[in-house]
This record gives C-alpha cells, sequence and structure tokens, in this order.
C-alpha cells in the first residue's frame, strides 16, 4: 500500500463539495512533523500540512512558533474528524496547545480559521501529488 503523502480536506456533512482545501501535504514522518513550516518565508492561502501523531493527545500535538515569521492558522482535529480547538499562531512563541486531546494538526494560511468551527467533521480524502500553485512559497511541498 502506497504512502499517504497529500490530501484533500473536506466537510464530513457534504462530502460531495468542493474541498476546504487542496493539496495539502500528509506530514506523518518524525522529521516532516519536526519541520513543519519552520523557515518557510510565508504561507499563501491555499497552501496547507496536516501533523499527524499516533493517537489523540494534548501533549503530543502541542506546537512552537519558532523560527516561522508569520502568524498561521492552526485547526486541532481528533481521530474522528472533529475540530477540537482552532486558533491563529502568532510567530516566535513557545507554546500553543488544544483544550481538548488531537490527533492531526492542521497549519494553514489564517484566512482558514472562518471557514471552520470548532465540532465540525472534517475527512481526509486521498489526493494526487501536484506541485504548489505558481506564485506559492512552496511551504507544503518542501516538506518530505
Amino acid at each position: 500500500m502506497a504512502r499517504r503523502q497529500w490530501v484533500d480536506i473536506r466537510h464530513k456533512t457534504d462530502p460531495r463539495s468542493q474541498p476546504l482545501l487542496s493539496r495539502v501535504r500528509w506530514c506523518a514522518s518524525f522529521m516532516s512533523r519536526l519541520r513543519g513550516l519552520m523557515f518557510q518565508p510565508s504561507i499563501q492561502p491555499g497552501e496547507a500540512i496536516v501533523l499527524v501523531e499516533g493517537r489523540d493527545s494534548r501533549a503530543a500535538v502541542t506546537i512552537h512558533m519558532f523560527f516561522v515569521p508569520f502568524t498561521i492558522a492552526t485547526v486541532w482535529i481528533d481521530s474522528s474528524g472533529q475540530v477540537v480547538d482552532k486558533l491563529a499562531a502568532r510567530p516566535w512563541r513557545p507554546y500553543y496547545a488544544p483544550r481538548a486531546p488531537a490527533r492531526y494538526i492542521l497549519e494553514t494560511h489564517p484566512e482558514f480559521l472562518e471557514r471552520v468551527s470548532i465540532g465540525d467533521e472534517l475527512v481526509f480524502d486521498d489526493s494526487p501529488a501536484a506541485a504548489p500553485a505558481a506564485g506559492a512559497s512552496g511551504a507544503a511541498a518542501d516538506l518530505r
């Protein structure tokens, strides 16, 4: 079975709708989670990564914003697909943790926070690998 690399993210209640985000980089390896969005110059609307942990936890899904010089939308999602917390993570902050255990951390452009609410149920659909849109910073594509 092939390793998941890219996903589209949709609302569970309307699976035939357009994805909320397309071509989201699936970061399940230790190195891709460690790097996250560090050292990227910016993130463009529509660019995103999902950091994947092995199980729901509060401690394992904390993030820091060291070496991330821009604000990002951070959305924590539990193993059932429910959004358990969301916030705008600011540059150079040492610690952010969700209010409830989560397995997935979605990091994307801050405008995304207006498109989801705590309690929403999301699904990850496999997406074909593709290069970032023209003009994008390449943050998602650079992760391995």
